[in-house]
Order: structure tokens, then C-alpha cells, then sequence
């Protein structure tokens, strides 16, 4: 039997990333400024994702309106479930877990496990810093995770 081939999608503020997964190993992963422009920008951005990577599920957040994320970051990852849903691919939303006490500690503890990603695991921030860049690629490695820690509850939401 083939390996799943899993295409997780996150977005920020200013950015969106994915992550490639091919079974448990990480074959591609990229951030994306321009995809976070707009909403039109985020569905071409990840309708041209699923064509190139072909996976057979792809994973998004479910935007609520309890997370901490903003109405324009809310609105992308919508756009880009749309784009899932209108597809040939099983459309998976997971609510994000925060198994760490930030993000921080789960970028590092995630590249661990996907040494790949070790030159991008972000240091630190100061309070008065903002947000780094790459944390939104360790929360795409997050949704995926949440799939592969429990595919039956996840796929059956």
C-alpha cells in the first residue's frame, strides 16, 4: 500500500505555508509571502500547490473566531479550504492544538523529528519583537502532525 501523501496548509499574518509529506517524511515545504496579499492570491497560491504536489489529503486549520488569529488570516484559510474542497482530494480541518507552551518549544521539538527543518526553526522572540517568519511553517507541520497522531479522528471530521 502507497503512503499517504499529506499537504498541510497554514497561514499568518503576512505569510502562508505548506507542508509536504509523503507517509511520516517531509519531502517539500515552502513560505509564501505573496499568497497572504489576498484571498484570491492564497486560492491561486494553493490551487497550484495540490496540482504539483498531487496529494491525496490536504490539511487546513479550522478558522474560529475564539483563536488569535486575525479576521484577514481567518479569511485566507478559508479561501484555501475552499480551494481543498473543490478539489479531488480528501479535505481535511483540524482544529490546532497547541501542544507546547508556545511556538517556539514545538518548532524545535517538531525539527527533531524532521531534521530538514532545523536550519529554520526560529529563535525566541522578545516580547516587543514581532512574530517570526517560520513559525507558520512549523504550524502547517502541526496540522500534518495532528493526521498522522490520530488519521482516523482527524479524517473523519
Amino acid at each position: 500500500m502507497a503512503a499517504l501523501r499529506i499537504l498541510a496548509i497554514a497561514a499568518a499574518t503576512g505569510r502562508i505555508a505548506y507542508v509536504y509529506l509523503i507517509g511520516d517524511r517531509l519531502m517539500d515545504w515552502r513560505i509564501s509571502d505573496k499568497a497572504s496579499h489576498s484571498g484570491v492570491e492564497a486560492k491561486a497560491a494553493s490551487e497550484k500547490w495540490i496540482e504539483t504536489l498531487q496529494p491525496d489529503v490536504v490539511v487546513t486549520e479550522i478558522a474560529v473566531s475564539k483563536t488569535r488569529k486575525g479576521d484577514n488570516t481567518r479569511y485566507l484559510i478559508e479561501a484555501i479550504a475552499q480551494v481543498a474542497e473543490n478539489t479531488k482530494v480528501l479535505d481535511v480541518k483540524v482544529t490546532r492544538e497547541q501542544l507546547y507552551a508556545n511556538k517556539y518549544e514545538e518548532a524545535a521539538a517538531l525539527a527533531d523529528t524532521y531534521t530538514d527543518l532545523l536550519p529554520w526553526v526560529p529563535k525566541k522572540r522578545r516580547f516587543f519583537d514581532n512574530e517570526h517568519r517560520n513559525t507558520v511553517l512549523f504550524e502547517a507541520l502541526a496540522l500534518a502532525q495532528s493526521v498522522l497522531r490520530n488519521p482516523s479522528l482527524a479524517l473523519l471530521t
